[in-house]
């Protein structure tokens, strides 16, 4: 069972971190992306070894990266390890590019528990609904392999959301690739 103290934190401080976005190619508020990364953790909670961990780090995870949200933000809020966890899901901006920008986030991811691991993969199931009407083919089939290289450095993570992974990718790339 998990902190319900501890979600109600965490979901106030999302909210008011991304109160003014939305996602990307419609005009839903971006609280729908946090919510649904939230559900894909607590459809496996059972099989999570720090659910209060996963669960705090789904609802931050897009904080430090798309907000004003800092490190020590999350730290002074929450812990160090709730902030650790979120910073691994944070991409580096400062990388040349986005393959290395992933890649960084995910070697790093990998160096957390795996109760963080589980938050990127239901992010990613999250995201492979229908892209954005303005992207191109390339784009799409540049983000199907990104879902693949997920899998394969963290699908270890967690059998259940390993599976359903794999099949989003493999709806995805059927649909839209």
């Amino acid at each position: 069972m998990f902190d319900q103290e501890n979600y109600l934190a965490c979901w106030l401080f999302a909210s008011h971190a991304h109160k003014h976005q939305h996602y990307p190619g419609n005009n839903l508020p971006y609280l729908t992306h946090i919510g649904s990364v939230v559900m894909e953790v607590l459809a496996v909670a059972d099989s999570i070894e720090n659910i209060d961990l996963a669960i705090s780090c789904a609802l931050l995870h897009d904080t430090i990266e798309d907000t004003e949200i800092t490190y020590d933000d999350v730290v002074s809020a929450f812990s160090e390890t709730v902030a650790e966890g979120v910073m691994a899901l944070t991409k580096n901006a400062e990388l040349p590019n986005k393959e290395d920008r992933m890649i960084d986030s995910l070697t790093r991811i990998q160096q957390q528990s795996k109760s963080v691991w589980v938050v990127k993969l239901a992010d990613r199931i999250s995201n492979l609904g229908k892209p954005p009407h303005y992207w191109d083919l390339s784009k799409k089939q540049k983000y199907a392999e990104e879902a693949g290289m997920i899998l394969d450095y963290l699908g270890d993570a967690n059998k259940l959301l390993a599976e359903r992974l794999n099949g989003k990718i493999q709806s995805y790339q059927d649909l839209y690739c």
